[in-house]
């Protein structure tokens, strides 16, 4: 795999790492960075998110069925006023499910994250976003599958940083320090700020790939680091849960990409942290394993495919013949 890499056949990878039962067993970098290089994986940040927001959920600062829009009566009234939008909630963003007009993948859609970046005011902008329609061709929430309809939208979970803030009482990025990175022993970080000053919890987080590895093995641990309890079992079990459906291939849960691959006749199944790219921290329970795969992709067509071909032509295939009895 190594020698394909630097080869080129899987285009600008810059590191690969995999743990099983806990143990490292494949450290790898490509790049000048090395082990100690902050990797911007972009979307990755997202589940990052999700497990901020499952902590908050666990010390009774958050629910659920929380309304996202309640916490920001200043700006108020918004654009496009609909009764449906104040019943937005936390679970909404977390499941890419919300009755916003916001979707990264249509170029024309309001909500379109290169539309949100030109503005100063990401949650104003957000807020601001009109209901969506669904003309006959688009599946409407009540007759998908989970009962929500998937439309891919950073502007929700960056909204969920300042959300976070309101709720804790506290700065995302120092609420992070405090309650997730800490107790994991990660110290070498960098996030990206919003013009109005929030970090930005839909992307852009820099980390280690070590330190990625850490947060991969956090949910397939259950939420336990090193016998420490850092998120609820409760919390990781309904985040790696399907909430909506993105294709007959993949689900999502909160902030997580589900997905099972097909190999050699044997399933593998996945949830995945995924950034633009074909970033990703790769969880794969049946084989006790944790993937991490950073790259420089940004430019390359459909990098989501060289990440997973190097998943299904080699880890897989490995980890299979490695995995020892229980």
């Amino acid at each position: 795999m190594d020698a394909a890499i630097r080869k080129g056949d899987f285009k600008q990878i810059t590191s690969v790492l995999i743990s099983q039962d806990g143990k490292l067993v494949h450290e790898s970098y490509f790049d000048k960075d090395g082990a100690e290089g902050l990797r911007n994986t972009r979307s990755v940040t997202k589940s990052v998110t999700d497990m901020l927001v499952g902590i908050a959920i666990d010390q009774g600062k958050l629910k659920l069925t929380t309304p996202v829009f309640g916490f920001f009566p200043e700006k108020k009234p918004v654009r496009y006023p609909d009764p449906r939008k104040d019943k937005i909630t936390v679970e909404d963003l977390l499941s890419m499910s919300s009755l916003l007009e916001c979707d990264d993948q249509n170029q024309f859609s309001r909500g379109n994250e290169e539309a949100m970046y030109l503005l100063e005011d990401w949650t104003q902008f957000t807020m601001d976003l009109p209901i969506r329609g669904f003309p006959d061709w688009v599946t409407k929430p009540q007759d998908s599958p989970h009962g929500r309809s998937f439309s891919y939208c950073t502007a929700g979970p960056t909204m969920l940083g300042p959300v976070l803030e309101k709720a804790t009482g506290e700065k995302t990025d120092q609420f992070a320090a405090r309650t997730l990175f800490g107790p994991l022993g990660i110290t070498k970080l960098k996030w990206q700020s919003t013009p109005a000053g929030p970090v930005m919890t839909g992307g852009g987080l820099g980390l280690r790939s070590l330190d990625l590895l850490k947060l991969g093995e956090l949910y397939l641990n259950g939420g336990t680091w090193q016998g420490k309890r850092i998120l609820s079992a409760e919390w990781v079990k309904q985040s790696l849960s399907p909430h909506s459906q993105v294709d007959d291939n993949t689900d999502y849960g909160y902030l997580w990409w589900l997905k099972t691959f097909t190999q050699d006749g044997k399933s593998y199944r996945t949830a995945m942290m995924s950034g633009s790219g074909g970033n990703k921290v790769v969880i794969i329970p049946e084989q006790r394993a944790v993937v991490v795969i950073t790259t420089t992709n940004f430019q390359v067509r459909q990098p989501h495919a060289v990440s997973e071909k190097l998943l299904t032509d080699y880890v897989f295939t490995a980890l299979s013949r490695s995995l020892p009895a229980r």
